[in-house]
């Protein structure tokens, strides 16, 4: 019996080593291939996952699984262009597709006059996942200096002098 538990926890260990150790992030220097799309103009402006705004005229593009900031080079196969992309945003969540281009990013390979095509993905460099808190988000409060009194604001009318105004009277 206790040679039947062993057994059976190392066949355990074994197929949970197994399962911990196929990731589906990709391994930078390992391209592969897959299906790209690109993001239509109604993004712009949107905040993306990791709390950026996404601005479809920058080199841009959603991963479902490389960290943010993570450089990625995308090669259109129909027209051998690459340009490389950084991972802000989460996606594409459509079947089969693999990466979500911004428009510029999509224009420079030619991606824009197909809408869905195969390309090779390659990882150059992995992010360290750099994500903006909604705390951070909003601009923060200039910082005060320490040992320095704050500007005085000048007032909009100034405060009428008592001995001038005997003089009036």
């Amino acid at each position: 019996m206790p040679l039947r538990r062993m057994l059976a926890g190392s066949l355990l260990l074994v197929g949970i080593l197994a399962v911990a150790g196929c990731s589906r992030q990709p391994a930078p220097g390992k391209p592969y291939f897959g299906l790209a799309s690109h993001y239509g103009p109604e993004w712009d402006g949107r905040r993306t996952a990791s709390g950026e705004t996404f601005r479809n005229s920058e080199l841009t593009a959603a991963h479902k699984t490389l960290p943010f900031d993570s450089k990625v080079r995308v090669t259109l196969l129909s027209t051998q262009k690459s340009v490389v992309v950084r991972i802000n945003d989460r996606g594409p969540y459509v079947k089969g597709r693999e990466i979500d281009l911004s428009d510029e990013a999509a224009r420079r390979i030619g991606l824009d006059r197909h809408g869905v095509a195969e390309v090779l993905i390659e990882v150059l460099e992995k992010g360290k996942g750099r994500y903006i808190s909604p705390a951070k988000r909003k601009a923060a409060p200039p910082k005060k200096e320490e040992g320095k009194k704050p500007p005085r604001q000048a007032a909009s009318t100034p405060d009428p002098d008592p001995k001038s105004l005997e003089s009036l009277i």
